[in-house]
């Protein structure tokens, strides 16, 4: 009878620790499953507001304050946006001194949480940059998309998708020169953004199921006029672009790609991700695993397999 008890301890102890082990892995997938449009991911750090001067902000010392080029500084409340690294300002050791372009919204006090977004413009086309723009519905798979309509003369329009913890205000970082040049741009809003469906399982699917939405303001642009569009994306936007150009039935349309920083691998993101929220290593495959059983990514060879179909594309990238 002890025998008997001591291993159905035994065996619930291995049940209790695997139950326990599955649920950490899709603790751990939530960092990168369930991103938040508009929020900061895990990986950006939240760095602190040392002091501000005309034209100046000093930040914490830190690799993201580092970042060459000009960035969106958001806080809660707050927006504003920075240059580069002045080197030649007076600082201390643990801060860093960046020009401060403009306070969009709110105020930038001592002590205040901040992080870096690329989202250099916030509003909309028109508040944001002067720009005489359309509010339209795109017809999607899961209900209507909310996009930004920016006219031009020319036949090709430019679809721009924004990445991961973003929003379609990402897009205004290139309208204005793409205005000048008289292309027309659609700027979309896609499943799970606000104001957008809901994902069906409210999980980031990587571009994997997202590019249906593209592929749905492709029919859009070109039953509007367009004889060409050009696929410009960001982070997981730019492997929803690559997902359009392989498979959407109106890929003869697509006529270029422009993709900065594509998700080639899905599980390398997730772990980075995972990490960033102090995810235990030996817990990264349990959240691999969770995420591949939440969403049915699959496990191409090498985690290649968007580069793979990305080398049989024809059109210009």
């Amino acid at each position: 009878m002890r025998t008997v008890k001591a291993t159905a301890a035994a065996v619930f102890a291995v049940m209790g620790a695997g139950a326990a082990a599955v649920a950490a892995g899709r603790l751990a997938s939530d960092a990168a499953l369930k991103a938040p449009p508009g929020r900061p991911l895990p990986t950006e750090p939240r760095l602190t507001v040392h002091a501000t001067a005309a034209g100046q902000i000093a930040l914490t010392r830190d690799l993201a304050a580092l970042r060459p080029g000009t960035y969106g500084l958001a806080g809660d409340g707050s927006h504003a946006v920075v240059g580069p690294v002045l080197g030649s300002a007076e600082h201390s050791a643990d801060t860093v001194v960046r020009r401060l372009e403009r306070v969009t919204h709110g105020t930038l006090e001592p002590g205040d949480k901040v992080w870096l977004t690329p989202n250099v413009y916030v509003g909309d086309p028109g508040a944001a940059l002067g720009l005489d723009h359309a509010d339209i519905d795109v017809p999607g798979e899961l209900g209507t998309l909310p996009a930004w309509f920016v006219p031009g003369a020319r036949d090709t329009w430019v679809i721009a998708v924004h990445g991961l913890g973003t929003t379609r205000e990402q897009a205004m970082n290139i309208m204005g020169v793409l205005h000048r040049l008289r292309f027309p741009v659609l700027a979309l809003a896609y499943r799970g953004d606000l104001g957008a469906p809901r994902r069906p399982d409210g999980l980031n699917h990587f571009g994997e199921t997202e590019w249906r939405d593209l592929d749905a303001a492709i029919r859009y642009a070109v039953s509007h006029g367009a004889r060409r569009v050009v696929l410009h994306g960001w982070s997981t936007g730019a492997t929803m672009a690559l997902r359009a150009a392989e498979r959407s039935g109106m890929r003869e349309h697509v006529s270029g790609l422009v993709l900065d920083s594509p998700v080639l691998s899905w599980q390398t993101t997730l772990r980075a991700l995972a990490l960033a929220r102090r995810t235990p290593g030996a817990l990264l495959p349990l959240a691999v695993r969770a995420a591949q059983g939440r969403t049915g990514l699959r496990d191409g060879p090498a985690d290649g397999a968007v580069a793979a179909d990305a080398a049989g594309l024809a059109v210009p990238t």
